[in-house]
């Protein structure tokens, strides 16, 4: 396991001060490569990245627990992928939008909400099914938060459980990442994201607005998590055991497109795609500095995480180092 150059890519991340500091770990089958990089923060003073410490995943959340909790259910029978989401939140006025819709990014939903950030809880919701559906539903991949937002109210319809209860009982505990959580409660040990106006210094709190408003019902963003917690994740899945979450069948059909017509770009809640070789791999990424990358056919990936919008977003220049990296990782 060399990885050699995209090992360099994120050393210059961290030499040329785009991002505070990195947190990483190439996983080849099973052997692992990691290491720790420059500052856990600049802001109010610097201050040294330590191993293991705890991150905000932003929408990390979606593929690491949204996405298997659903499935479980799916398996379980009590959803099925393609039910019109109707069924579920009989508010809704679109019932041609289904499951699948939402956890490919193919449900077309559109529209903007006024002051959203100043709305509670019911009024987020109430404003969120009332937004519109347009003509791009299964026509185009259009990456949306909402989407997995009213995948975490189906999931506490069925189950009676906020979503997060949910990723927490079915997905964190079976896998026993115990260094994640959606309100960690050792601040400290968390890197923090950005300074804002109104809070200061984001440390341990969840940096997405919506994930803000709405806590337990967010299935879009609001998870912490440590490296040794998403190497668990990330082995399981190249490596799928039954674990009782879902089972090594189902692990596999997350490396297909589950578009409606296969060919959208989107499995269930991963982007999916193939590097010049041909071979599949999917990927997310988080807005707070966040991603993973698996080539599942040679059981390897590529975990990262750093606090890029530290001590100020958007910090759109690391948007053009994360493009090199993922593109060395696929082809080092």
């Amino acid at each position: 396991m060399e990885f050699t150059h995209t090992l360099e890519l994120i050393n210059k991340l961290v030499e040329n001060k785009i991002v505070p500091g990195v947190t990483y770990a190439f996983i080849d089958n099973t052997q692992i490569k990691s290491g720790v990089l420059g500052d856990k923060q600049w802001v109010p003073s610097p201050q040294p990245l330590l191993e293991n410490q705890i991150y905000d995943l932003a929408s990390l959340t979606k593929v690491v627990g949204t996405v298997p909790a659903i499935l479980q259910l799916a398996e379980q029978g009590r959803l099925a992928i393609n039910d019109s989401i109707s069924l579920y939140l009989p508010e809704w006025k679109y019932p041609l939008v289904t499951i699948r819709n939402l956890i490919t990014h193919t449900s077309g939903i559109e529209g903007y909400i006024p002051h959203r950030n100043e709305l509670n809880h019911d009024e987020l919701i109430d404003a969120l099914l009332n937004l519109k559906v347009g003509k791009d539903i299964n026509r185009k991949m259009n990456y949306s938060d909402t989407n997995f937002i009213f995948l975490g109210l189906i999931a506490k319809k069925i189950t009676g459980q906020s979503i997060q209860t949910l990723i927490k009982r079915r997905v964190l505990e079976p896998l026993n990442m115990f260094d994640s959580s959606f309100n960690p409660l050792e601040k400290s040990q968390c890197v923090p994201t950005e300074v804002t106006p109104d809070k200061g210094l984001l440390q341990g709190v969840v940096d997405d607005p919506k994930a803000n408003i709405l806590q337990a019902d967010c299935g879009s963003a609001g998870l912490f998590s440590s490296l040794d917690d998403l190497i668990k994740y990330v082995k399981w899945l190249i490596n799928p055991q039954n674990n009782g979450i879902i089972s090594p069948n189902l692990v596999d059909e997350l490396f297909e497109d589950q578009t409606i017509n296969g060919s959208l770009g989107r499995s269930f809640g991963w982007a999916i795609d193939k590097d010049k070789h041909g071979q599949t791999y999917i990927w997310q990424g988080g807005y707070t500095g966040t991603f993973i990358v698996i080539k599942p056919k040679l059981k390897q990936a590529l975990i990262f995480l750093s606090n890029r919008i530290h001590p100020k977003a958007p910090n759109e220049k690391y948007m053009t180092y994360r493009a090199e990296i993922i593109d060395s990782f696929l082809n080092d």
